[in-house]
């Protein structure tokens, strides 16, 4: 009896001692035959419901406002289930706040970005001037900002997530620019680098203005933006 029960013994541990090596082997074999294709194609799925996601919420949020926005109809705008939302979200604001995050931050930190040697500064605020406009005030990006804008008092979490992923990114890059810009002489005043408000206050009022009064007086907000740097840099001479 013994010797029986020892035979199912021996068999288990033959094969636990093999699962391992017979996992692994089919690994191997599964990236030589592109099986591994299957992992990234869900992940890209995925990815794909997340993005769709996003838009949706961007949809809604600037349509009804934050507090009126419902997931149920994120859900039904982008075409998925309701609970697969809190797959890749823990709730609403978190939805906004990755909303922010992929469509503001990083332009943020590129059109802050500081000059290549030889490069002046104005050339980087013109830039950025240009960029602004087309990018945020003329885009979708325009009305997250004029949510934040009429809706950051009354949810103060996101006023705070604002100011902290753009605003202070925002500003901070906008004062070395101005910094830069006073060591090498382009700015007289010193002080403003005390006040970057200053420089991007302009880029805000166009957003502003496209979106309450552009279909009554369109702006031209680049030849506005442009005229400010004039105030700060002094005049630009054609040659």
């Amino acid at each position: 009896m013994r010797a029986v029960k020892s035979k199912p013994r021996k068999i288990a541990t033959a094969k636990s001692g093999n699962t391992r090596p017979a996992a692994n082997k089919v690994g191997v074999t599964s990236t030589q035959t592109g099986r591994t294709a299957r992992p990234s194609n869900r992940a890209a799925r995925a990815a794909q419901r997340r993005a769709a996601i996003i838009a949706a919420g961007l949809d809604e949020f600037t349509a009804r406002g934050f507090a009126a926005t419902r997931l149920d109809d994120v859900a039904r705008r982008a075409g998925v289930a309701k609970g697969t939302i809190y797959l890749h979200f823990k709730d609403k604001e978190a939805l906004f706040q990755e909303l922010v995050r992929t469509a503001l931050v990083p332009l943020i930190v590129n059109l802050t970005a500081l000059p290549a040697a030889g490069g002046s500064i104005r050339e980087i605020l013109e830039r950025f001037a240009e960029a602004f406009v087309r990018d945020v005030a003329e885009t979708r990006r325009g009305d997250i900002v004029r949510l934040i804008m009429a809706e950051g008092a009354r949810f103060p979490s996101l006023a705070d997530f604002y100011f902290r992923e753009v605003v202070s990114r925002g500003l901070e890059g906008m004062r070395k620019l101005i910094e830069g810009g006073i060591a090498r002489g382009e700015i007289r005043d010193a002080r403003l680098a005390d006040f970057p408000q200053i420089v991007v206050a302009p880029a805000l009022v166009a957003v502003m203005w496209q979106g309450l009064f552009g279909r009554h007086a369109p702006l031209d907000a680049v030849a506005m933006l442009r005229i400010h740097l004039d105030l700060i840099f002094g005049e630009r001479r054609v040659s």
